[in-house]
């Protein structure tokens, strides 16, 4: 109680505004008291109004009241200074809802500094003295402070759980030694805390060692990502400078081909022009002559005219024209139809080479391979487009939707000829190769189609076992019969007995050597797996068996 007088004594003569003891005290004419800086500054802040407040109980005064020092105030307060009372614990020293509170304390409690575990209880600093001044108390455990002293109780005899059980695991106290627990395997508790300690330390080691080897490999991860973003760099500029060598010497070529047509249209040009003022010179001369002759024929006297007219000989020898000969017009056609032709190959090449580009860039890796999807939405993250190329296309192929949909025909299709084409088996192959991780969806209709992929350097020409999908080793075919599946590697047969679907989902991963064919229905049913390792792009192949059938890449 003299705790709680002395604090109301202090709040009694502190501020309102600054909540400190008042210093030099002036009390305003509603009767509140304020320390003499604390007024004058609220005041100061009204001055534009003109009107002056109390700061509690907001009555009002015009004009502003001159403030004279409370001597009363200023000596109880410099007596209650001199008394040495201190003040009443701040608000943080109290315990809340989330501290342990002190079991002494009466009324509003303070926070406990220590929770002793042979009392139990916890104390605050001042309640916890006796623990250090009485030497039978001395002796007691004292622990930081914990909510938990009264699972140290045993709930059937109130007393100290000093006792662990090992047959049952557990703690008790000393009467449940003698009743229950009675014959079982029991030690000290401080002893299967120094068990337990050891087991503990023995983890906290394995567990330090794996923090350490974990460190070391994020260590080497960091180092790796470096290496990873040096070499990415330094590649990029020297394919960045490559590219720029090729696309120079491209605009070089082109400029040397745009010269050479001028140069040669110039010389042709000159020629022309050449022959043909040669021509005009002749004609006039012929028109001269002939103007001549017209003059002579109508001369009436014979003998002047026999003597002027020249002999038939001589008229035919006197003309120097000859005839022109003009071989077909062809102009620069031919130029334009080879700068087309080394577009194609390059196109071609650039698309081979592209693939295997991008194999490398695949093989980029410095970790273990990721586990594959498992459901249709996470194959269909790597779902990517295919088209069909027509230079490989069977003539009897027909190829439309943008070149993703193939259609056997019972007549041929006006394709040119071409060293990629398949000349004996209803074939086809993409456009694309395919590296990394992709996944492609075939839908068919009719029966007997054949989903593959294979090496792009698979033989085209001929009927023999090496240009057919599934019967060499540069193929995987999976045949979708009219009622089943089978799978066809080398000339090796698997028979799949699954129910049939006009949709077939393909999975690859070639840097793991993963080949998957899936039944696409309301589920994905795996029908069959590769496991192996692809030395090569690969490309989606599509095989006909049955004129009218056809297969589309959705």
């Amino acid at each position: 109680m003299a705790q709680k007088g002395v604090q109301l004594d202090r709040e009694s003569f502190s501020c309102s505004i600054c909540l400190d003891l008042l210093k030099d005290p002036v009390t305003i004419p509603c009767g509140h008291s304020y320390c003499r800086s604390c007024v004058k500054a609220h005041w100061d802040g009204e001055d534009q109004k003109g009107i002056y407040s109390c700061p509690q109980c907001r009555k009002t005064f015009k004009p502003r009241p001159v403030l004279e020092k409370s001597t009363m105030l200023a000596d109880l307060v410099e007596q209650l200074k001199k008394t040495g009372l201190q003040a009443a614990p701040a608000d943080h020293c109290y315990a809340g809802a989330e501290d342990v509170a002190c079991d002494v304390c009466s009324g509003r409690k303070l926070k406990a500094t220590k929770s002793c575990l042979s009392c139990p209880a916890s104390y605050c600093e001042e309640h916890l003295q006796p623990h250090y001044d009485s030497a039978p108390l001395r002796k007691h455990k004292l622990v930081e402070p914990s909510k938990k002293l009264q699972e140290n109780i045993c709930s059937d005899h109130d007393e100290v759980m000093k006792i662990f059980c090992r047959t049952d695991q557990k703690c008790i106290c000393y009467l449940c030694l003698m009743d229950e627990h009675k014959g079982h395997d029991t030690v000290s508790a401080a002893a299967e805390r120094t068990e337990r300690q050891r087991e503990l330390e023995g983890s906290r080691q394995q567990i330090q060692q794996r923090i350490q080897d974990a460190e070391k490999d994020v260590k080497l991860l960091q180092q790796q990502l470096e290496a990873i973003h040096r070499s990415a760099d330094k590649t990029e500029e020297h394919s960045q400078k490559i590219f720029s060598q090729l696309i120079r010497l491209l605009q070089k070529r082109s400029s040397d081909v745009k010269q050479q047509i001028r140069s040669q249209q110039e010389a042709e040009g000159r020629r022309v022009k050449e022959l043909q003022e040669k021509l005009e010179q002749e004609i006039t001369e012929l028109k001269r002559k002939d103007a001549e002759l017209k003059q002579l024929s109508h001369t009436e006297d014979h003998s002047q005219f026999l003597h002027s007219c020249p002999s038939v000989a001589a008229l035919r020898g006197a003309t120097h024209s000859s005839s022109i000969q003009i071989r077909p017009l062809r102009h620069f056609e031919d130029v334009t139809a080879a700068v087309s032709e080394l577009r194609e190959k390059l196109q071609d090449i650039l698309r081979e080479e592209w693939a295997n580009i991008s194999l490398r860039v695949a093989e980029v890796d410095v970790l273990l391979p990721q586990p594959g999807p498992t459901s249709r939405a996470g194959f269909l993250r790597y779902s990517c487009e295919i088209t069909l190329d027509p230079n490989t296309a069977h003539r009897e192929l027909l190829l439309s939707e943008g070149n993703r949909k193939v259609t056997l025909m019972k007549q041929l299709q006006s394709y040119s000829a071409h060293p990629d084409r398949f000349t004996d088996r209803f074939q086809v192959l993409s456009r694309e190769s395919l590296t990394g991780r992709c996944y492609w969806e075939v839908k068919m209709r009719g029966r007997d189609v054949g989903v593959a992929v294979a090496y792009k350097n698979i033989s085209r020409a001929g009927g023999g076992t090496e240009c057919v999908f599934g019967f060499n080793d540069k193929s995987w075919e999976l045949h979708c019969d009219s009622d089943s599946y089978s799978f066809w590697y080398n000339k090796i047969f698997t028979s799949i007995s699954v129910p049939w679907s006009s949709r077939v989902g393909v999975y690859l991963d070639h840097r793991a050597g993963i080949l998957s064919f899936y039944s696409v229905s309301g589920t994905m049913t795996l029908l069959h797996r590769v496991q192996t390792t692809f030395t090569q792009p690969l490309c989606a192949g599509i095989r006909i068996y049955s004129p009218g059938a056809s297969a589309e890449f959705v």
